[in-house]
């Protein structure tokens, strides 16, 4: 996820250079800081804007991107006017006091892991988090947080209601998997399809892409080629559990972009482990060359599906890109 905040005063500047040392301090990046347009000059480190709250909201408010307003609420409210659509898509949003005190998700709490970041920016600055989400608030089961964590595809927005509801009345929720189907109606079923009854059904994510890359590849361009053979294998992003490539790659610009924009995980395997992988993969020596293994986006679609994984489709490559895509055995 790529962080974003914005502030309007002093004080606002100084919570958010706390979050960005305390970033530092666990080896991680910081947010990109801006100061909205007004009478005092930013400090180091920050970026004035001279577009409107709404305006700059607007232009940040994309996938993949997290956004941290340090002021009051109602400015984020107002900011955030029309741009939310759907609860499993939405940019996670965060509000903070400018005293840095208190610490409020206000938008995509669970799909969006705005929740989990407000708990992380809280200890980084020793504040509380104001957690709203009613199934956090009574400690009670989260169907679309489980789905979240376990890569699961939620098929059924309104189901997500019904199980929540029940578990919000302190009723039991009960579960079941493709193997082990139900002899009466269940609550969830983790499934690619079923004809038995439930309210939600959580399908696994089938897919691995596989990526090999030249460095510092244009992220734009690597993001068209990843979307261009989704549409020809007539696969949605959705389904997609993993992103695979080698060690040598896993922190390319281009690679860490797929990863926040379309929330899939990056699995990176070294030199080692890629040889291992079993099937027949197409050979190139320039590869070989370049990072000691012969093939990088067959061999760790592979790996990143797991036993019993079937490669559905054989490198593809374009403009130092290379591309493959295996089928998960679920």
């Amino acid at each position: 996820m790529r962080k974003i905040a914005i502030c309007f005063t002093r004080n606002g500047e100084k919570v958010i250079d706390r979050i960005g040392r305390g970033y530092r301090e666990i080896g991680q990046e910081g947010p990109e800081a801006y100061l909205s347009s007004g009478s005092i000059e930013p400090e180091k480190g920050f970026q004035r804007t001279d577009l409107s709250v709404g305006a700059w909201t607007e232009s940040v408010f994309q996938p993949g991107n997290g956004l941290l307003f340090v002021g009051a609420v109602g400015i984020a409210v107002r900011a955030l006017a029309g741009l939310p659509k759907d609860k499993l898509s939405d940019c996670p949003v965060v509000v903070i006091d400018d005293t840095g005190e208190f610490v409020i998700p206000i938008l995509s709490g669970h799909a969006g892991g705005a929740n989990k970041w407000a708990v992380e920016l809280a200890e980084l600055l020793g504040a509380v988090p104001v957690i709203t989400t009613a199934t956090d608030r009574n400690d009670a089961f989260s169907v679309d947080s489980f789905a979240v964590e376990n890569r699961l595809t939620i098929t059924d927005r309104e189901g997500i209601r019904r199980v929540s509801v029940k578990a919000l009345e302190d009723k039991k929720v009960t579960l079941s998997i493709k193997n082990y189907p139900p002899e009466q109606p269940v609550d969830v079923i983790i499934a690619d399809e079923t004809e038995a009854q439930c309210s939600l059904l959580l399908r696994p994510k089938p897919y691995t892409v596989g990526l090999g890359m030249k460095k510092n590849k244009d992220r734009a361009e690597a993001e068209a080629f990843f979307l261009e053979i989704l549409r020809e294998t007539g696969i949605d992003d959705q389904d997609v559990f993993a992103l695979c490539t080698i060690d040598l790659k896993e922190d390319e610009e281009a690679i860490l972009a797929l990863r926040d924009r379309y929330r899939i995980p990056v699995l990176s395997f070294d030199r080692e482990l890629l040889e291992k992988a079993e099937g027949s993969f197409t050979a190139s020596e320039f590869v070989r060359e370049q990072v000691g293994v012969d093939n990088v986006c067959e061999r760790a679609a592979v790996l990143g599906a797991g036993p019993g994984a079937e490669l559905i489709l054989r490198k593809r490559s374009e403009n130092g890109m290379t591309i493959a895509i295996a089928k998960r055995k679920i």
